[in-house]
């Protein structure tokens, strides 16, 4: 059995072209729930299908949304304040775990699931891999490199994948490059059951063991996601969605 899944003719979804213009970043969950991030004041807006605002989250430091695929539990990072911070589905606040007191200066955290995170130990050059439920240290991994220009990390089956915005490197455990692959204007790291994506400024692709493949791209778009059932791309301050037809053949 094979799925093969194609795009359907696209929609335009109704949204304020002023909100979409300024957007630095753009999620949708599974419920056809679209946030919206801007990065001029630090909010973190969601919106339902038609565009109605549904919640809003303003905060005084930039932060970084790591995914809303569990929209009860949706994890944020910030940098500057050193903290790792938990929302629901009203994006009111639910937990708050502060790094400063017990680690050096966290460079990106990647929370794996509702337990444990990846941390990203720049002072130190270690990944850390820490229970932040019963504030437990689990294990530690040296990683000797310049993270600089890191915009988004990922640990998935014992390799670790650093974002910049013009290459991905992959690591094992043991600090050994698996594999290298050349970008361009790469944005984040999403992970869909086994299979992990990169998303750019206007591409969708999937990390194959030598090559990567395109599976959707919007030429001149400011910003591409999906979730997954659809594409959604702004484009021209405007919103498109592209439903994922899925067909099943058995051969």
């Amino acid at each position: 059995m094979f799925l093969f899944c194609s795009l359907s003719a696209q929609r335009t979804l109704t949204f304020d072209t002023l909100r979409l213009g300024t957007a630095k970043d753009l999620l949708a969950d599974d419920y056809g729930n679209i946030y919206l991030y801007q990065n001029k004041d630090f909010s973190f807006t969601k919106y339902d299908s038609l565009g109605n605002q549904k919640a809003k989250l303003m905060l005084t430091l930039p932060f970084r949304i790591q995914s809303v695929q569990n929209p009860l539990n949706i994890p944020s990072f910030s940098e500057n304040a050193q903290e790792l911070k938990f929302f629901d589905q009203n994006l009111n606040q639910i937990q708050t775990i502060n790094f400063r007191q017990k680690f050096g200066f966290i460079r990106m955290a990647y929370v794996e699931d509702l337990q444990q995170a990846w941390l990203l130990d720049e002072s130190t050059k270690r990944l850390i891999q820490y229970n932040f439920r019963d504030d437990r240290v689990i294990n530690t991994f040296p990683f000797n490199l310049n993270f600089d220009n890191l915009v988004d990390l990922l640990v998935f089956e014992k390799k670790v994948y650093f974002l910049y915005k013009d290459h991905l490197s992959i690591y094992n455990f043991k600090s050994d490059k698996m594999a290298e692959f050349v970008l361009e204007d790469a944005r984040k790291l999403r992970r869909e059951n086994d299979q992990v994506l990169i998303i750019t400024q206007n591409k969708i692709q999937k990390i194959k063991p030598q090559t990567l493949e395109t599976i959707f791209k919007a030429d001149n778009s400011q910003i591409v996601d999906k979730n997954t059932a659809s594409y959604f791309v702004i484009k021209g301050n405007k919103l498109y969605l592209y439903p994922i037809e899925k067909e099943v053949e058995i051969k």
